[in-house]
């Protein structure tokens, strides 16, 4: 950062980090997964149960793939951010949350991802 043009880094200091962020659309889903379908799309997911969200996920994975293949980095970000806000809703509708998914990331920091495995199965 040292090298980095002081507009830069004010503008990378100013924005909110990717926990609060991940903390701040947690609480939103949470908020409205009891509101009117009609005019809340976090609503009608919840509305339409397990099923629809599940089927999202897939979606979203197969439009993230499909946009890592291409190479299309602007595609890719987007549409990893579709797939991050339906894992949210799911997560959310198993009563939990982003800090539930970086204590497992944390717990496997450090073990090779074959001794992971291995201990999963």
């Amino acid at each position: 950062m040292a090298n980095e043009i002081p507009e830069k880094v004010a503008e990378q200091t100013a924005r909110p980090t990717c926990d609060e962020v991940l903390q701040r659309l947690t609480a939103t889903i949470a908020a409205r997964r009891g509101a009117d379908p009609a005019t809340s799309y976090v609503a009608t997911l919840f509305a339409k149960g397990d099923e629809a969200m599940i089927k999202k996920i897939g979606e979203e994975a197969t439009e993230a793939v499909m946009a890592a293949k291409d190479g299309d980095r602007l595609r890719l970000t987007a549409e990893i951010a579709d797939l991050w806000f339906h894992c949210l809703v799911v997560l959310v509708k198993h009563g939990l949350g982003p800090v539930d998914v970086c204590a497992e990331l944390a717990r496997r920091e450090g073990v090779s991802g074959l001794q992971e495995k291995a201990a999963r199965m």
